[in-house]
């Protein structure tokens, strides 16, 4: 991380806080962060049980804080220097050429999620909802959302690449997802002009704004659609029935392909759309019986890609990647860095912990993939390096404790 990221002089030193007279270093509490996430502990009161490592000493260049004041810190983080630390780390994987776009387009995936909730705990950042329940009645629930963004990662012969997590946004109060979306693609599109061509996002995000906001920008939009009452959709089902499809193949799937550019049956958005629908046919085993049988799914995406920058093909390639990009990025972010736990239960700390962790997935990404040797990694899950990284720690502690004990 030193040598190819410089990270203590480069990217962790121009993340500050708002502590008047600090006793401790801001660095100090943001590379032992780091050092929770790359160890997989899961929680402030795990990072204090290893308190007494050597370890410490030889990362931190002193004793490690204790884990009221790592949650206090976090609170006063100022964000703005964490989301620099990951535009240093971007900018140099781009300079190395680390960073390969999807055949000639930049490629980045927008998805909200929601972090945590609860019926007690809350502070002045938590959205609220109303649970109906017949046995306890009306409740008020208390909780958390944000919209990221991930860089999907590219494809060059011969080499492995990586997804990289741009950023993300706080959902506000009495506020929408696809307004907080906006928000977040206004300051990435300042800080990352040209980083991708096209946003993938579900079918939440199938609205004029969020279309007209893109194209104002020179960016591509590709959205799954879904609503049924909308003047496309109606118009596409229509020529669905007059209109042969083309034959093609996703992996193991046939594919039946329906492709129309040009559509103006919305007058919202300001420019022309394309909607291509797909209809895939594959095998599956049944887990029960282990008979295999075939079944059916379909797909209809919207976009403002043309046929001349993008091929139906690719375009429906493009729409499956953004699972692709969910379940290996967002999900493994939430069940395997443990991004989702509450460190501490305040809008900034929550914030500040996110990036954190979106600064420490990406680090240890491009560590695992692109300086370790295929011959290393082969056989070996990721997982089994952030235990290398635990089992460094807790071994050092339990030396260092035994070394003092009666």
């Amino acid at each position: 991380m030193e040598k190819i990221f410089d990270l203590s002089a480069k990217v962790i030193a121009e993340i500050s806080d708002r502590r008047l007279k600090p006793r401790i270093p801001t660095a100090v509490l943001v590379k032992s962060a780091l050092a929770l996430f790359w160890a997989r502990l899961g929680s402030l009161n795990a990072l204090e049980t290893v308190a007494a490592a050597r370890f410490w000493k030889s990362w931190l260049g002193r004793r490690m804080a204790s884990a009221d004041t790592m949650g206090d810190v976090h609170a006063l983080l100022n964000s703005d220097g964490l989301r620099a630390g990951i535009h240093s780390v971007y900018e140099r994987l781009k300079r190395n050429k680390a960073l390969p776009d999807i055949q000639g387009l930049g490629v980045a995936v927008l998805d909200g999620h929601e972090s945590h909730a609860s019926y007690r705990r809350h502070c002045t950042g938590c959205l609220q909802r109303t649970i109906h329940s017949e046995k306890k009645g009306d409740r008020i629930q208390f909780y958390h959302r944000n919209v990221t963004l991930m860089l999907a990662p590219g494809a060059r012969p011969g080499h492995k690449a990586i997804g990289l997590l741009l950023d993300l946004e706080p959902q506000r109060p009495e506020e929408d997802e696809a307004a907080t979306a906006l928000r977040l693609l206004g300051r990435v599109l300042a800080a990352y002009p040209r980083a991708f061509d096209v946003v993938l996002a579900d079918a939440l995000y199938a609205e004029a704004p969020f279309f007209n906001f893109l194209a104002a920008h020179g960016k591509h939009a590709l959205v799954v659609l879904k609503d049924e009452l909308r003047n496309i959709y109606q118009d596409v089902l229509g020529l669905f029935k007059l209109v042969q499809p083309q034959k093609g193949r996703y992996r193991s799937r046939d594919c039946r392909w329906w492709d129309f550019p040009e559509l103006v049956s919305w007058p919202q958005v300001k420019v022309p759309l394309r909607v291509i629908r797909s209809v895939e046919t594959y095998a599956v085993r049944r887990q029960l019986t282990g008979e295999v049988v075939q079944e059916t799914s379909e797909w209809i995406w919207v976009t403002t890609l043309l046929p001349a920058q993008a091929s139906t093909e690719r375009v429906a390639g493009l729409g499956h990647q953004r699972w692709d990009v969910e379940n290996h990025g967002f999900n493994e972010l939430v069940n395997g860095w443990y991004a989702d736990h509450v460190y501490k239960h305040e809008p900034n700390a929550i914030e500040s912990f996110l990036l954190t962790a979106f600064l420490a997935y990406n680090l240890f990404h491009a560590f695992i993939t692109l300086n370790l040797k295929p011959q290393i990694r082969r056989g070996k899950p990721e997982i089994f390096w952030a235990r290398l990284i635990a089992a460094q720690i807790h071994a050092d502690a339990g030396a260092f404790t035994s070394a003092r004990s009666p």
